[in-house]
């Protein structure tokens, strides 16, 4: 199936979503929809450390969010090189060595494809693709074309996404700032160390800085 095909396929099935629903849920799904896929997840970026990230349900849910949490895999480099990137989970990968092992029981040793969104010339996020099945219409050319096309709606309808939970990640990061005394890379750093350990996600880990349920110190 040729690009054109390919982005008929999308335009149709958003066009069919409940409009009533978030614009990122529904392109999610309209891209995983179009490449016969078996789950997927879209993460689109306003800026470093600033990040909005969907993901169908299902048994590949979780690893959109530990890819957050680790700062590590192929979406963080799918977008930080500005290139597709496809692995199979389950197997060792040196960029990624703690996201490899963590992932290495995921249900049916799916490929996952991780493509840049580009838009206005630079990378604004990206989809991912988790596939069981043997490949079908998933050709470079098709899954980077239909990425951008995403990536442009996005950029069309910037004021339909909400970032007002992920403000409350630097709001955490800049109160681990005060409390240390230390840079925000580095505050931003403990904070992702601290929702791995707890096996929870960055915002929630944030939720608990902010609301003094956690504090760092020098003592600890």
């Amino acid at each position: 199936m040729d690009p054109p095909e390919l982005l008929s396929m999308l335009v149709r099935k958003l066009a069919e979503s409940d409009d009533s629903r978030p614009l990122l849920t529904r392109l999610c799904e309209a891209y995983v929809h179009t490449f016969q896929a078996q789950g997927g997840a879209l993460t689109v970026s306003a800026g470093p450390g600033e990040q909005a990230a969907v993901s169908t349900p299902g048994v590949f849910e979780g690893l959109e969010p530990l890819q957050e949490v680790l700062g590590e895999g192929p979406v963080p480099q799918a977008m930080a090189e500005d290139r597709l990137v496809g692995v199979r989970i389950g197997t060792s990968v040196d960029e990624y060595p703690v996201f490899s092992q963590l992932t290495g029981s995921v249900v049916g040793e799916p490929t996952l494809y991780a493509v840049p969104m580009r838009g206005d010339g630079h990378v604004i996020g990206a989809v991912s693709l988790y596939v069981t099945a043997q490949p079908q219409a998933r050709s470079p050319e098709g899954l980077q074309v239909v990425a951008d096309a995403v990536g442009a709606v996005l950029l069309g309808n910037a004021e339909l996404l909400d970032w007002s939970e992920r403000s409350l990640f630097h709001l955490a990061v800049g109160m681990v700032v005060a409390q240390l005394g230390i840079g925000p890379d580095d505050a931003s750093a403990m904070i992702r160390a601290r929702a791995f350990s707890r096996s929870t996600s960055l915002l929630s880990a944030a939720q608990d800085v902010l609301d003094r349920r956690v504090t760092f110190s020098y003592d600890e």
